[in-house]
């Protein structure tokens, strides 16, 4: 029997964002020849290492501020930067915001325990099979499961944010198949502001969320992406990709880009 196809909600938002730029990324493995490192993506990923060894109860080595800002220099990421002067004012951000996250954890009480960093699951949505990764889950008291993603470029977040946000209520409709019997939210941690936002979708919003993403699932996977033309929009001047849709015949940047 074959495997099924798989989508994650990164694999869905480059797509609404761009069909071409998903047939680049993700279809025609010519695409991986433009792509170019980013400093966001490099700091980003950085913070994160080091947030999951802090959350993570089997890790030791990362307990305390000093030990998580000696593990971001250890582990610093320093593709992407556009000079020296750039990375290191970085790695100073860097520094500040998991000082701040780390010492605002210490000081709040204990409400929660962290159960899960960093792991992938799954659930099958019958025409593919949808992914995800989550940063972290904490088990609350009240046995409620929640679903903890860290932002790094985000200066805030609200409530609204998060309850529109397709990688979190992607989240949170795989983990209903892997907590069945508890009640399941998502928060997004703005981690340059320290602040933090939460939202839960109920039955119905759940029940629409699922048909949505399945009809779009199936939108991806049964695209003519042998003939697929790209199509100018926003993202053109900044996309590794445009020098490939150059090529097209039909193609011309909007004026603003070129």
């Amino acid at each position: 029997m074959a495997r099924k196809d798989t989508l994650s909600p990164s694999k869905i938002t480059t797509y609404l964002a761009c069909p071409t730029k998903y047939y680049w990324t993700y279809v025609n493995p010519k695409g991986k020849w433009y792509l170019r490192s980013k400093s966001y993506f490099s700091f980003g990923t950085s913070l994160h290492n080091v947030l999951q060894r802090f959350h993570d109860s089997g890790d030791h080595g990362v307990t305390t501020t000093e030990e998580a800002v000696a593990a971001l220099e250890e582990s610093w990421i320093e593709a992407g930067y556009s000079s020296q002067d750039e990375m290191m004012q970085q790695l100073a951000e860097g520094k500040a915001i998991v000082e701040a996250h780390v010492e605002r954890v210490m000081r709040e009480p204990i409400t929660a325990q962290t159960i899960v960093v960093e792991k992938l699951y799954r659930r099958d949505l019958g025409p593919f099979v949808l992914i995800g990764r989550v940063d972290r889950i904490d088990e609350h008291e009240d046995g409620t499961i929640e679903i903890i993603d860290y932002k790094s470029g985000r200066e805030g977040v609200m409530e609204e944010e998060v309850k529109n946000d397709l990688a979190m209520s992607s989240y949170q409709l795989i983990l209903r198949e892997h907590f069945t019997d508890r009640k399941i939210v998502a928060s997004i941690i703005a981690l340059r502001s320290n602040t933090k936002a939460t939202a839960h979708l109920d039955e119905a919003e759940m029940a629409e969320f699922q048909q949505m993403l399945t009809e779009l699932g199936n939108q991806i996977l049964n695209r003519d992406w042998d003939n697929e033309e790209p199509v100018p929009k926003a993202l053109c001047p900044t996309c590794d990709f445009k020098a490939l849709c150059l090529q097209h015949p039909d193609f011309e940047l909007p004026a603003a880009a070129e």
